[in-house]
């Protein structure tokens, strides 16, 4: 609190005067007791030898002397020291009323009708990490965007000065400001700016300005130098803030990214790709390290790519769980599958053909997802299968992942050699499947899809059985 020095000092000396008041109490009771025990020995004439030994005359008559002289000093102190406490007190009460509130405790200030309020924004989610040396990109390797937001309306600043500011990109700790409130101070920002360690290069290289056009700019080429393993949070955040000389008499609030992670370039030979490709090691899915234990049940059961890690994840969850065993608990499994199902698909068909006349049978995709059916010659979407159908698709589904040697790979060659008097109607079905295939579709739509129509699937309980 403020004045506490002060308060400590004046009430030191009135503890001073106390201690002091509190002696002469004592010697007061000293001589009270002395002047008793003289008045109960004279009154008692019958010697007791059980009672304790008298002082001496000479003893009682020095502290009597001693305490008489002491309440002769007191009284002439006393006046002193009581307008000494008195104004001591009263100074004290004094100063500590007219005491004013810091600058810094002050009210906020209270925006004014035409002032603006402006604030950058990144627009671009950041990746988990990134390594040094290598191109500092978004997620998926997005460019970074960067814009400037009218707080009011939460619309760009599309027009004005500020419109084309310049801005300058700086590295920031990856713990500022966890708690995610904008409303910080130009100086609080700056502060948690890192710097490169002594006897290092810049910490970011590249094109550390940006031009605003019309609110929007995009960052340039830039690269990290060293890794963030040596600061707290082991983290860094991109920051971005006004250039000095743009947007003067205006406070536009700084923007940051999501925390991230720099690494040491060594390790971009075993990092994660997002998303995975089909080729990809199985490594390449998170919690599955490269030549640890999880990679190395993988190869034994012949799971070397994502490819293989999708189409088992398909055809029998259950038996890729339990191939991965206790060593993978619920939580990586779930990481790890629904990192799997960002793999972009190609565009391959599969047809399982029910007999030889090719006029009943099931689509599925590259990683053997069931697209739909084919009856009577004609292509039929999972959205409009009916009710009979749907029984139909059940049972052969479950022929097709019995069987998946006499599943055909369908492409124009295929389909050419399948020559018969039926084959113009199952041309035009097959076309249709190709006219009705997104290659980029998302795997968990379909698998989705596939639940709901193929009772013999496992549920989605089996895939965290046997976790332990």
């Amino acid at each position: 609190m403020y004045g506490s020095v002060r308060w400590v000092s004046n009430f030191g000396k009135i503890g001073i005067v106390g201690v002091f008041w509190g002696k002469m109490e004592n010697l007061r009771n000293k001589k009270r007791g002395y002047e008793q025990s003289i008045v109960e020995d004279e009154a008692n004439l019958v010697p007791d030898s059980k009672k304790s030994k008298l002082p001496a005359l000479a003893s009682v008559i020095v502290e009597a002397l001693k305490v008489d002289s002491l309440q002769r000093f007191s009284s002439s102190l006393e006046p002193l020291l009581r307008r000494i406490v008195s104004e001591e007190v009263e100074r004290a009460l004094t100063k500590f009323s007219n005491d004013k509130l810091p600058a810094s405790t002050s009210p906020p200030r209270i925006q004014g009708p035409g002032e603006k309020d402006l604030q950058l924004h990144f627009k671009t989610r950041m990746p988990p990490h990134l390594f040094t040396g290598g191109k500092v990109e978004g997620d998926q390797g997005a460019a970074i965007h960067v814009v400037l937001v009218d707080v009011n309306s939460g619309s760009i600043v599309q027009t004005g000065l500020e419109s084309a500011a310049k801005l300058s990109v700086v590295v920031l700790e990856g713990d500022f400001n966890e708690e995610d409130d904008d409303d910080w101070t130009q100086e609080h920002f700056e502060s948690h700016e890192v710097k490169a360690r002594e006897g290092k290069r810049p910490l970011l290289t590249g094109d550390l300005h940006v031009i605003l056009k019309e609110g929007v700019g995009t960052l340039g080429s830039l690269a990290f130098t060293d890794n963030s393993s040596w600061i707290r949070s082991r983290k860094f955040r991109l920051g971005v803030q006004v250039f000095p000389g743009y947007c003067e008499g205006i406070r536009v609030r700084e923007a940051k990214t999501e925390a991230f992670a720099v690494k040491d370039h060594r390790g971009e030979l075993y990092k994660k790709h997002y998303p995975p490709a089909l080729h990809d090691e199985v490594w390449r899915l998170d919690r599955i390290a490269k030549d640890g234990a999880l990679h190395k049940k993988l190869i034994k059961a012949d799971i070397s790519t994502v490819e293989d890690f999708l189409r088992l994840l398909v055809k029998d969850p259950q038996k890729l769980r339990n191939i991965l065993g206790s060593g993978m608990s619920n939580r990586m499994w779930e990481n790890t599958m629904e990192h799997a199902k960002t793999c972009v698909l190609g565009g391959k068909l599969y047809v399982y053909y029910t007999d030889e006349t090719h006029n009943t049978g099931v689509v599925f995709n590259h990683i053997y997802e069931l697209r739909g059916l084919i009856a009577d010659g004609q292509f039929v979407s999972l959205e409009l299968l009916n009710h009979n159908q749907k029984i139909s698709v059940d049972s052969l589904v479950k022929r097709a992942y019995e069987n998946w040697h006499q599943v055909v790979e369908y492409d124009g060659k295929v389909l050419n050699s399948l020559t018969s008097s039926k084959n113009a109607n199952r041309a035009s079905a097959v076309s249709i499947v190709d006219n009705n295939y997104d290659p980029n579709h998302c795997i968990s739509t379909i698998q989705s899809r596939q639940q709901q129509y193929i009772s013999s699937e496992p549920s989605p309980q089996c895939q965290t059985t046997n976790n332990h």
